[in-house]
């Protein structure tokens, strides 16, 4: 673990000034991986009304991505277990560096930058161990991997920051896997899922569980509001039979807030949050299900269920600074959400990806 925040961040903030923005790359105000119909897998840049601004070829199916704060530039993660990150200009379109992890480890589909965006945090998994760890990428410096530091749990799969701070919010989804095996669960008879957070120096500041009834609820995916409130998405390993919670809303020092839908709409879910996003100016909370094919909406400080909308497909879903949300799907709709009305904004031909990454 690496022991002073000086190396962490702050790496030389000189060095990341850029001579071109976000500008350069038409100002895409979203960020997801398609598939597009001949097969072949890309990352594109999605205006705030659903149009396709640019696609970049990747070598194999991408997940999530990361967007650096001030460069246009962004990391496209692999889908786990993958072995690669690429980070592509997005003025260009020209790939500008390929990680790679260690030889014992693989990435988990996520990352995030920085608050200067001279580190990239990188969720991954300890091959011999199976413990979660956070790689470390200097992104001033043509992204040298300088170390990592432990997760706080299994299955790291998200990963965020705290606005304004350099503070990580980490998901560990407390599922052990292993490429030789695949996607398989290997530890379901121990599996304990929480919710943890990292200082700039990598000290472990607060760790969050379920009662252990919920210890199959993989706390999978996160939205950060403005103020700090943490929502999280979660899939459930157990019992079909059982239909629990699959969100909770967490601020660093309280209890976590358990939202759950009435019994009909919960059992659509299928026990499957795909996505999660804070929207209408952080006033609600909205999950998506691709397995269920719907959208739930809640209060995001009371918890209380306020709506569902059935969407074919729908995962990918972020919002705007308007508070207005964007979905897409594995069939190719692009939705616009807004004080309660859903809009198609568009059918693509592109199958999107699971998230959509604001910028």
């Amino acid at each position: 673990m690496l022991k002073r925040r000086s190396v962490l961040v702050g790496l030389g903030a000189a060095a990341l000034s850029p001579s071109l923005s976000w500008a350069d790359a038409q100002s895409p105000s979203f960020l997801s991986a398609a598939r597009a119909v001949d097969g072949s897998y890309h990352l594109c840049g999605l205006s705030d009304g659903g149009a396709v601004l640019f696609s970049i070829p990747l070598p194999d199916r991408g997940h999530a991505a990361a967007a650096h704060p001030v460069r246009p530039e962004a990391v496209a993660f692999a889908r786990r277990p993958g072995r690669f990150a690429l980070i592509v200009d997005c003025a260009t379109g020209q790939e500008a560096h390929r990680l790679t992890p260690p030889p014992d480890r693989h990435f988990y589909g996520h990352g995030v930058f920085s608050a200067d965006g001279s580190m990239l945090f990188t969720t991954e998994n300890d091959l011999d161990t199976l413990d979660g760890r956070i790689g470390l990428w200097d992104a001033a410096n043509g992204y040298a991997r300088i170390g990592d530091m432990p997760s706080g749990g299994v299955g790291p799969h998200d990963i965020e920051r705290l606005p304004g701070t350099d503070t990580l919010v980490i998901a560990n989804g407390g599922i052990a896997t292993h490429p030789e095996s695949g996607r398989t669960p290997l530890n379901l008879a121990t599996m304990r899922p929480n919710l943890a957070y990292l200082g700039p120096d990598g000290e472990m500041l607060e760790v969050v569980e379920l009662d252990t009834a919920l210890r199959f609820n993989s706390i999978r995916h996160l939205d950060v509001r403005p103020d700090g409130l943490v929502a999280a998405g979660m899939q459930w390993n157990g019992s079909e039979a059982e239909h629990p919670p699959l969100i909770l809303t967490h601020r660093m020092g309280e209890t976590a807030q358990l939202l759950e839908a009435p019994a009909q709409s919960q059992r659509k879910m299928i026990g499957y949050v795909g996505s999660i996003t804070f929207q209408s100016g952080g006033a609600q909370v909205a999950v998506t299900s691709p397995r269920g094919g719907l959208m739930q909406v809640f209060d995001a400080e009371t918890g209380a269920f306020l709506s569902d909308i059935a969407l074919e497909d729908a995962c990918g879903i972020s919002t705007l600074s308007s508070g207005q949300s964007l979905i897409t799907s594995g069939v190719g709709s692009i939705w616009g959400y807004d004080a309660g009305a859903l809009t198609q904004l568009g059918q693509t031909s592109w199958a999107w990806d699971n998230h959509l990454i604001a910028i």
